[in-house]
C-alpha cells in the first residue's frame, strides 16, 4: 500500500490495528512487533536513561516514542515521509525526541549509542551498503538492533504476487550475519519471532478484512486490496517457513572491511 498521505492511512487503519493486538501491545507501531518485543529488544541493545538512539525509517515513531517515554533515552527519528514525521512530532510532544526528514541511506552523521531499524531492513536490496553506513554512525561499542525477514530472494512468481515487490528483499540469516561482520558489527543476540509474528499477521489480516469496507471508504479499494494481499502472503510465508522473523542485536567492534571495485565494476571485499 502506498502511504503518501500518512495521516489518512494512520487514521483509516488505527481501529483495526488496536483490535489486532493484545491489550497494551499496540503502541502505534506499523509492524508485526508487539510492545513487549520492542521493550525486550531495546533492553538487549542497552537502551536506558541518557542513551542516544537513532531510529531509521521511523514512520510515525510509535516504538521510538514508547522507548523515550519508558526508558529515558534521547531519540532521533529519521524518515523520508513528511506526513509520518508530522504525526510523530505531535505524539512525541514533551519527550526528548527530534525528527529529521531524509532518505536512507545515507545514515545521518553522528556517534550514536544505538541505531534501530525495525521492520524495514526488508526494503533494502543492498544490505551491505546500508550496514556499513549504520556502522559509521555508531560509536565504538555502540549497538545496532534490527528485525530481519529471513529467507531466500523472492522468485519471479512471488514478486508478481506481492504488492510493491521493490520493497521486499528477504535475506538468508548467514548472509546477513556475514554482512554485519564485514561492517564491523558482531552479533550478540539473535531471537526468533516467526511463530509470534505469524499470530500477529493472522490477527491483523482478520482485523483488516473485518474493517475492509470502512477502510476502503477512506482510502479507496485498490489500497485495501493491496493491504489484504500482502498480509495474506505474510501469513502464508510465516506459516510454511518461506520467511522467518528474527530480532538481531550487534555491537560495533571495529571499522568496516574496505570495499573496493574490481575491474569488472563489481564490488570486491578486501581484508583490512
Amino acid at each position: 500500500m502506498r502511504q503518501d498521505d500518512r495521516a489518512a492511512v494512520d487514521a483509516a487503519l488505527w481501529d483495526a490495528r488496536v483490535a489486532a493486538y493484545p491489550p497494551g501491545e499496540f503502541v502505534g507501531q506499523e509492524s508485526f512487533m508487539t510492545a513487549s518485543e520492542l521493550r525486550t529488544l531495546a533492553v538487549r541493545a542497552g537502551i536506558g536513561p541518557g542513551t542516544s538512539v537513532l531510529d531509521l525509517c521511523c514512520g510515525v515513531a510509535g516504538p521510538g516514542i514508547l522507548l523515550a517515554a519508558e526508558l529515558g533515552c534521547t531519540y532521533v527519528g529519521v524518515d523520508a515521509h513528511p506526513g509520518a514525521l508530522a504525526i510523530a512530532r505531535e505524539r512525541a510532544a514533551g519527550l526528548p525526541c527530534r525528527f529529521e526528514q531524509a532518505a536512507v541511506p545515507p545514515v545521518p552523521a553522528g556517534r550514536f549509542d544505538v541505531v534501530l531499524l525495525l521492520e524495514t531492513l526488508l526494503a533494502f536490496e543492498d544490505k551491505g551498503g546500508l550496514l556499513r553506513s549504520v556502522a559509521e554512525s555508531l560509536r565504538c561499542g555502540g549497538r545496532f538492533a534490527c528485525t530481519v525477514e529471513e529467507g531466500p530472494p523472492l522468485t519471479p512468481a512471488e514478486r508478481a504476487a506481492m504488492p510493491r515487490p521493490d520493497t521486499v528483499w528477504p535475506v538468508p540469516l548467514p548472509d546477513l550475519l556475514a554482512e554485519l561482520d564485514r561492517a564491523g558489527l558482531a552479533a550478540s543476540a539473535v531471537e526468533e519471532y516467526t511463530s509470534a509474528h505469524r499470530e500477529t499477521a493472522v490477527s491483523l489480516l482478520a482485523a483488516y478484512e473485518a474493517g475492509a469496507a470502512g477502510i476502503a471508504a477512506r482510502l479507496g479499494s485498490e489500497p485495501v486490496d493491496d493491504l489484504l494481499a500482502a498480509h495474506r502472503l505474510w501469513r502464508d510465508w510465516l506459516t510454511d517457513g518461506r520467511v522467518r522473523k528474527f530480532g538481531v542485536v550487534a555491537e560495533k567492534v571495529r571499522d568496516a572491511v574496505p570495499v573496493r571495485v574490481n575491474r569488472a565494476g563489481a564490488p570486491a571485499v578486501f581484508p583490512g
